[in-house]
């Protein structure tokens, strides 16, 4: 089954607010408007749980004397699942800035060169991406593998598709419009979002169930 776009998104939370479908998100500017709370309740939805479908894998290839590297593509909202440096074998360990810099001016000179083992983040790039310190500074090509969980860029053009569970975020989207309009006859703002609750328990629990490894989630 295809991933549900962003105009059926749309078009699914005007019909439960009574409203006309629109052949593109931007035709209206209601539907404009729908369009940003669908947004805010991906934004949400895909920051509640680590999704399978947003694991992605980093590679960062090294050059010897160099120790400090860019996550091209990963920007800064991402979440970390582990780091492996695949010619040694070993899951490499997170350090603190402050332990790192000990590495680096308290390790000896000259600092420590051969197979990274330590990695920090360490700033953003022009372009917004993270970038990675690591430890021992390398000594030659080494291979390493950030698997990261990374939310989705947003939505804009009608056709693109949310790989998250869409009812949650489309119960959310819900809620919001109620309250930004007001009540009216059918179902209450607080009401709609405890569909979206319910909704998101029971997506999380099929995933849990399938990948029981990823359990936390949070609601924001």
């Amino acid at each position: 089954m295809a991933n549900q776009t962003y105009l059926e998104t749309v078009n699914n939370v005007l019909i439960r607010l009574r409203e006309n479908e629109v052949s593109a998100v931007t035709d209206t500017s209601y539907s404009k408007l729908i369009g940003r709370f669908v947004n805010d309740a991906k934004r949400q939805v895909e920051d509640a749980y680590n999704w399978n479908a947003l694991s992605e894998t980093i590679p960062v290839q090294t050059t010897a004397d160099l120790f400090t590297y860019s996550l091209e593509g990963i920007g800064q909202r991402f979440r970390l699942i582990d780091v492996i440096n695949e010619q040694s074998n070993w899951t490499m360990s997170m350090e603190t800035t402050t332990a790192m810099n000990e590495l680096f001016l308290n390790a000896g000179n000259p600092v420590q060169r051969g197979a990274p083992e330590f990695f920090n983040f360490n700033g953003v790039t022009a372009d917004g991406d993270t970038l990675v310190d690591v430890y021992p500074v390398p000594d030659g090509v080494y291979n390493l593998y950030f698997n990261v969980i990374k939310p989705t860029l947003p939505l804009s053009a009608s056709g693109d598709q949310i790989i998250v569970p869409a009812e949650p975020i489309e119960f959310l989207a819900y809620s919001k419009a109620l309250l930004e309009r007001g009540e009216d006859s059918g179902i209450n703002s607080t009401e709609a979002y405890q569909l979206y609750l319910q909704s998101l328990s029971d997506h999380i629990a099929a995933e849990a169930n399938r990948y029981p490894d990823e359990i936390t989630w949070v609601d924001y």
